[in-house]
């Protein structure tokens, strides 16, 4: 016998259990393979949202301590007047306010 033939005959043909075993193995590959996919895609929209939400919360608390000083200024009477005075244009007794136009030449 030739060399050929002894590798022939060593080598075995796949049975259709076994082609059956490795069709469906791959199948469980790919399905794995694709579930794994959309988990990592899933996972870095759920980082960029969360992101997104520490940033917006940020300004909130940024937002909120800026209004906690104000409510603790408004709880002055001497800010409360001079802010009613400058932004409400009110005056104390006795005292004149004169409006002055702006100069549009610059």
């Amino acid at each position: 016998m030739t060399t050929r033939k002894k590798v022939k005959k060593k080598r075995r043909k796949l049975t259709p259990i076994m082609k059956l075993i490795c069709i469906i193995l791959i199948g469980a590959s790919i399905w794995m393979l694709y579930k794994v996919g959309t988990e990592v895609l899933t996972t870095i929209r759920l980082r960029e949202e969360l992101a997104e939400v520490q940033e917006k919360l940020q300004d909130v608390q940024d937002e909120n301590s800026r209004l906690v000083k104000e409510k603790e200024k408004l709880t002055n009477p001497d800010y409360v007047e001079s802010y009613a005075r400058s932004n409400y244009m009110m005056s104390k007794d006795g005292e004149q306010i004169f409006y002055l136009p702006e100069d549009t030449n610059k």
